[in-house]
């Protein structure tokens, strides 16, 4: 999250990054078989750029968009847009959750409203393993903070000390007569739940401080077991053996040319097969996204290296403040699986050929010459069953064509055997003509997907006219 000043005035990158003549030796790729990197983030502004994306890597420096680089959630709740999303795993590694500003620039607020008459709520999805996610929902965490006009750019860490989480995020309050943003915490198990938010970081006089990750170091490297990493005009870290203990401040990354003013949102990222770190900055000033910055310290603020040219590649969207964790092999197979990079395409009516399948507030119908995200499926394998296809919606990742009562609607994934049979179809040849194809059900295979008064239904087909509405062409 951009700090304030920085709203305030346009700031050029231009003459402050020289990366030319700095010298760092790309790493060694991890092993081939090593597990990779999962990167939650937002890509931009606006109702789909402001939602949650995911992106993988194997070496933590080359990065793949997921999902051929669409959305993988998305907000329903608040204003319907998240930013800054961080990514929670539990200890056990049994469940995870996403939290996330709730805030859509662009989607009638803006900036100013954010700052000050903001979403007090953050926005939260739960998942068992990192595939299959809940509807998202609303926890507010700054509607108890006096004069609280926000809550921006959440991360969460687990205290072993408490047994819980620590969660933190900004917020834009009054505190002896100055109003600015400062970190507060609170402690939660679920995050559905927190404890009375407190004041956990602030900075002298009117100096904002909006972004913070904290990272866990091993023994044995640095002085202290947890950095963390801030945006309070400067790239500020601070050392601590305490989550919720004393903070020693450890300097910043003005020796490598980099201020708050430049580059916001820092994540974390601990390379698997070696003793060194990554920090991410968002080059949010310059419109250029994260890059890596290196240490094999991240308490020695000298030890921090600019990336060399050619070192590292984000892939095909632009990665904004977001939150990196390292899979398991387990995770990255599901991952991998799940938001494989399957083609969106669009379903053509055989006997209204200007007309194609599309979702209109999740009823599903057929309508003439449409071409946009509505109107896009992926035909990923089907939820119940091999040899079978389901149709996740395009820009609602996560809802699927089901039928209920023999209507069509566009619902999202409960997870449950019900769900996942009525969302199930075996793709044969087309009713009409063997060049096209027909869905059969696979909770009712003597009805199949057809149109009927442009509405989208289960039948059983028996008649002529019947088996062209059941006949459709998976174009692009």
């Amino acid at each position: 999250m951009r700090t304030l000043l920085s709203r305030l005035s346009a700031i050029s990158l231009a003459a402050c990054l020289l990366f030319t003549g700095q010298a760092l030796t790309t790493p060694q790729r991890a092993a081939a078989a090593d597990p990779g990197y999962l990167m939650t983030h937002f890509i931009g502004e606006g109702s789909t750029g402001q939602q949650i994306y995911f992106s993988h890597s194997t070496d933590g420096l080359n990065w793949s968009d997921l999902n051929g680089g669409g959305m993988t959630l998305r907000s329903t709740v608040g204003t319907r847009g998240v930013r800054d999303p961080a990514l929670v795993r539990a200890p056990g590694g049994d469940k995870y959750w996403i939290i996330a500003t709730d805030l859509c620039i662009g989607c009638g607020q803006s900036w100013d409203d954010a700052v000050n008459n903001g979403s007090r709520n953050l926005v939260v999805w739960e998942s068992t393993d990192l595939v299959t996610w809940s509807q998202p929902w609303l926890l507010n965490v700054a509607g108890a903070i006096p004069d609280g006009r926000n809550a921006w750019a959440p991360e969460a860490i687990w205290n072993s000390e408490t047994n819980d989480y620590v969660l933190y995020w900004a917020t834009n309050a009054t505190r002896g007569g100055v109003l600015k943003h400062r970190i507060y915490y609170a402690r939660t198990t679920d995050f559905r739940t927190i404890t009375t938010p407190q004041l956990y970081i602030d900075r002298p006089g009117t100096q904002n401080i909006i972004d913070t990750q904290i990272v866990e170091v091993p023994s044995g490297v640095g002085d202290f077991r947890y950095v963390r990493a801030s945006g309070d005009g400067q790239i500020t870290l601070e050392g601590s053996n305490s989550i919720l203990g004393t903070w020693t401040d450890l300097g910043n990354l003005s020796g490598i040319g980099l201020t708050g003013s430049q580059v916001e949102g820092p994540m974390w990222m601990k390379f698997r097969d070696r003793n060194e770190w990554t920090l991410y900055l968002d080059q949010y000033a310059s419109g250029r996204g994260y890059m890596p910055v290196t240490t094999t310290n991240p308490s020695a603020a000298g030890t921090y290296r600019l990336p060399a040219s050619g070192s590292y590649n984000l892939g095909g969207t632009k990665k904004r403040h977001g939150a990196i964790l390292d899979l398991t092999a387990a995770e990255e197979s599901r991952v991998l699986a799940r938001w494989a990079n399957t083609p969106a395409k669009r379903l053509q009516s055989f006997n209204f050929q200007d007309r194609y399948v599309r979702h209109a507030n999740f009823d599903v119908r057929i309508d003439q010459n449409v071409t946009g995200p509505d109107a896009q499926f992926r035909l990923r394998p089907g939820l119940a069953g091999s040899g079978t296809v389901s149709f996740e919606s395009v820009n609602f990742p996560g809802h699927f064509l089901r039928h209920s009562n023999y209507d069509f609607q566009l619902a999202y994934n409960d997870g449950t055997t019900r769900f996942a049979a009525d969302a199930t179809f075996r793709q044969v040849a087309g009713l009409a003509d063997p060049t096209w194809s027909s869905f059969q059900s696979y909770s009712h295979p003597d009805r199949y997907i057809r149109h009927y008064a442009y509405e989208l239904r289960l039948d059983p087909i028996t008649t002529t006219t019947a088996r062209s509405d059941a006949t459709f062409r998976v174009t692009n």
